[in-house]
């Protein structure tokens, strides 16, 4: 089978999987029974523990080979495993840039970067990414990503880069996730993403979200429906979330359109 045909036969699968249904109502009890075993705590990416689902990890990848950023802004840093995936992306995309010109690969001198920003960045958290082997592709920040001069130094930051995709994943509350999409989505340069984890938050009824400051109706997805009906650079990717169905980001994968 030529890949081409590869590809339409997995779009038909696709489109017959989103107009079901009961996959979808499968998919959001499975979520409900994972999440009471923290199931987004038991996977490491290349050593550090990445709290993501694997198909979110699976999707993350999928967009970065085909975006190509220069730079990766993510909010939230936990243990470091995104951040470390973001930045192996990206000397993967180095490594086919060198292979396409025909030219080797020099990883001191990559011009691209993940950014990683958290109002608190633990000590051994900060130990372990800083001795992985992909930190000279890593910048942290510490601070919280709210706080205009953390704002204006990223801002400033990602001035010289030309393709920027940028992550959400720090404190889920309505207004936090807001005011971070206000401040990091105009940074997303177009056809690349702006994505916001945890939006499912809100899909997951009966879940009791104890010593948290979010739940029902305070959420990431909550945030995202505010932030799209005052900006019309964005919409929301569609066909990811119903390739995956299982993912803690449904409307979490925005493409910015316009410019």
């Amino acid at each position: 089978m030529s890949i081409s045909s590869f590809d339409e036969e997995v779009l038909v699968d696709l489109e017959k999987m989103k107009q079901d249904p009961e996959m979808l109502s499968l998919s959001i009890e499975w979520l409900k029974k994972a999440n009471q075993y923290k199931y987004s705590y038991h996977f490491n990416f290349l050593g550090r523990p990445i709290i993501q689902y694997p198909q979110d990890m699976i999707a993350v990848q999928e967009l970065i080979w085909a975006v190509k950023p220069d730079l990766i802004i993510e909010t939230g840093i936990a243990h470091g495993g995104s951040l470390i995936l973001s930045a192996a992306s990206l000397a993967l995309l180095d490594l086919n840039d060198a292979v396409q010109q025909g030219t080797t690969l020099d990883p001191t001198r990559s011009k691209r970067l993940v950014i990683g920003v958290d109002v608190d960045i633990r000590k051994l958290n900060r130990k372990e990414i800083e001795n992985h082997f992909l930190f000279s592709r890593i910048k942290l920040v510490e601070g919280s990503s709210t706080d205009p001069k953390i704002i204006s130094k990223i801002k400033q930051f990602s001035e010289p880069f030309k393709t920027v995709m940028v992550m959400l994943d720090s404190n889920h509350t309505k207004d936090h996730v807001l005011n971070e999409l206000i401040a990091y989505a105009p940074l997303v340069s177009r056809n690349s993403y702006c994505i916001v984890f945890d939006t499912v938050i809100e899909d997951l009824s009966g879940v009791d979200w104890v010593n948290r400051s979010w739940g029902l109706g305070n959420n990431p997805k909550i945030a995202v429906d505010e932030f799209l009906k005052i900006n019309s650079n964005f919409e929301i990717d569609k066909n990811l979330q119903n390739k995956l169905q299982i993912t803690v980001a449904p409307d979490g994968y925005l493409k910015r359109i316009n410019l």
